[in-house]
């Protein structure tokens, strides 16, 4: 078991587009997006100074170093802040040792080898996972008012090829001293998918405090005037159980360093005609173990013991890394990753595997 202490209020995000970093113009084209929305967010002028030089030097990084790199874009919120969030993924070389390489002077290609370095020191929170051979995921944010809040839960989605927005959805919150997350996946592709998915996320978001399948009955009963989605809800308490309830193909995993175990989901729409009587299942959970929801836009063939470090990181690393590997292009793809107690701040525990860091996943 692992005691759960209080946080604040929990981070919201907000997807905003993906950027594929392919050519030095796609740098400049991530800064001018990051910086625009840091804008619209009234950050102040140093730190959309600071949030400037994050964005170039993570483009920067992608375009010279690694090949199939990706820059997405978020807003998030946490009670009255805002700030602004990039995750990158690559598959290109990896890194041994990532705090290494965040020092000024250390580089792998012949540059100054002050990207990471930088980043670092400009951005509000900063995490990473890399290996060798394998990319790397990293996650910076650029807040309004430092620190960052923990996040216990966070989520990713992505829109199936020719898509402009996903019809995967998801979101986070703690009523009554309950932490619940929720992944859903609308009905089809599209903007009647996403209609349908961000009406479920509304519906939660909005509901009376409660149980995950209390909870999800009430989204169920509020979401009928959509095409419908499928949805799956956890609770995590502060004594160390996570409780689930789902409707439909939305695949649930307890992952912790020996493997994972499936958390059983029940047939359904979420928003049909149907009456629902929704199952809960619950299930202790220790600091070693993460809740990992995705939709079917995600192959479930995945492994963590393939990723020795991982479950260590936050759960935005943890989901960008399952979304580069196991993520499909032919759909919707969304994933939800939950963790009993927040991740250390990188780098204070280790983040990549090297010759002393081959605990397990």
């Amino acid at each position: 078991m692992v005691a759960m202490t209080p946080t604040a209020p929990p981070v919201q995000s907000e997807d905003l587009g993906w950027f594929p970093v392919t050519d030095a113009g796609s740098v400049g084209a991530v800064r001018r997006a990051a910086t625009a929305v840091g804008e619209s967010l009234g950050l102040t002028e140093q730190r959309l100074a600071d949030l400037a030089i994050v964005a170039t030097e993570l483009a920067s990084n992608l375009y010279k170093h690694t090949r199939d790199g990706v820059v997405h874009l978020r807003i998030v919120r946490a009670g009255g802040d805002a700030g602004v969030e990039l995750v990158a993924t690559d598959s290109g070389p990896g890194m041994a040792d990532i705090a290494l390489s965040a020092r000024d002077g250390h580089s792998t290609a012949g540059t100054l080898g002050i990207g990471l370095g930088a980043m670092a020191r400009q951005a509000t929170e900063l995490d990473a996972f890399s290996r060798p051979g394998r990319g790397t995921v990293l996650t910076v944010s650029v807040w309004g008012r430092p620190p960052a809040p923990a996040q216990w839960a966070a989520g990713l989605t992505r829109p199936i090829a020719g898509e402009t927005v996903s019809g995967d959805g998801y979101g986070v919150r703690e009523v009554d001293g309950r932490r619940q997350a929720l992944l859903c996946d609308g009905l089809g592709h599209g903007a009647l998918a996403a209609a349908a998915s961000q009406a479920v996320v509304a519906a939660f978001r909005e509901a009376p405090a409660g149980g995950p399948a209390e909870v999800l009955g009430h989204v169920h009963r509020a979401v009928s005037h959509t095409r419908g989605a499928v949805a799956a809800l956890i609770e995590l308490d502060r004594a160390g159980t996570v409780t689930c309830a789902s409707v439909g193909n939305i695949s649930g995993w307890l992952v912790g360093p020996g493997g994972r175990r499936g958390i059983p989901a029940q047939p359904g729409i979420v928003g049909d005609r149907q009456r629902r009587n929704v199952r809960e299942y619950s299930y202790p959970i220790d600091a070693d173990t993460v809740v990992v929801l995705h939709s079917d836009g995600v192959n479930d063939r995945w492994d963590a013991t393939e990723y020795p470090g991982l479950l260590r990181r936050g759960p935005l690393v943890v989901a960008a890394t399952l979304m580069r590997d196991a993520a499909v292009r032919r759909d919707d793809a969304g994933i939800l990753v939950a963790r009993g107690t927040a991740a250390p701040a990188w780098p204070a525990a280790p983040a990549t595997v090297d010759g002393a860091d081959r605990a397990g996943p």
